[in-house]
């Protein structure tokens, strides 16, 4: 009983920690690195330090290490960079969607069915946004984001596995957060003819720290499966890691989404 009720605990305050922000400060840049252009690391603290807009020659040109402009290929790598770190560590929102999202599947085709989903909804709005051929709303879309985290979270407590409707759920929540991907893409400015180039490494970024948070889950849930392992091995998993988790997902979705209303 008290093994059981330390790996519940233990789950929870792991989301708890990633609950006390949403959008942190960008950390690409720490001192004693050097792996980003200056003007690129000058422009993303201005955009965590303040609400101005980040003009055009703030970010122009973006070089490489030799003092030229970055080709197709250099581009992308860092922007592949950029995609990961904005998953890691810095979106928690994403993070717990799709730990929620994992924490509803119980066979590696649910999960797998559900991440598809999610990509490909996420891919076409970000593609969308950033192309300027839709233009939502910050105000709408991050109180928004933080309803689908609450939803799926919840709905994980009715359920014991995936539903017939989730998969159009998580395409349909999938959309809302790629508008979520596309402000924060959109607000580095990007220069005249990097748009594409960046955009690939991006999404291929965002991509890699999405497996690495489902890699990490899956490697913690079997460990915990493992731990509960007795005839009702998935009864004691569900009732002593997945509802506990869930619940503290859906109620930091709540309160981001309060928050963001109100702010």
């Amino acid at each position: 009983m008290r093994g059981r009720l330390k790996a519940a605990v233990g789950v929870a305050a792991l989301f708890v920690a990633l609950a006390a922000y949403g959008h942190p400060e960008d950390e690409f840049c720490a001192p004693g690195e050097s792996g980003l252009d200056p003007a690129l690391c000058a422009a993303l603290a201005q955009l965590d330090s303040s609400d101005a807009d980040v003009r055009q020659a703030d970010l122009e040109p973006l070089l490489d290490d030799a003092g030229n402009e970055r080709g197709f290929m250099s581009t992308a790598a860092l922007y592949i960079t950029i995609g990961v770190g904005h998953i890691l560590p810095d979106g928690a929102d994403h993070i717990l969607f799709v730990l929620a999202i994992f924490l509803a599947s119980t066979r590696l085709r649910a999960l797998v069915i559900q991440i598809s989903a999610f990509t490909v909804a996420h891919t076409a709005t970000l593609a969308l946004a950033a192309s300027g051929v839709i233009t939502p709303s910050p105000s709408v879309v991050e109180p928004l984001i933080a309803f689908t985290i609450a939803f799926v979270a919840i709905e994980n407590l009715f359920f014991k596995d995936m539903t017939r409707w989730r998969p159009a759920v998580v395409l349909g929540f999938g959309l809302v957060h790629g508008m979520g991907f596309a402000g924060f893409f959109g607000e580095l400015g990007l220069p005249p003819g990097q748009f594409w180039s960046a955009l690939i490494g991006f999404n291929v970024g965002v991509e890699i720290g999405q497996l690495v948070v489902i890699g990490t889950a899956a490697l913690i849930g079997f460990g915990l499966r493992s731990a509960l392992a007795d005839p009702t091995g998935a009864t004691r998993y569900r009732r002593n890691v997945a509802r506990p988790a869930s619940l503290v997902i859906g109620v930091t979705g709540f309160w981001w989404a309060i928050q963001r209303l109100a702010f």
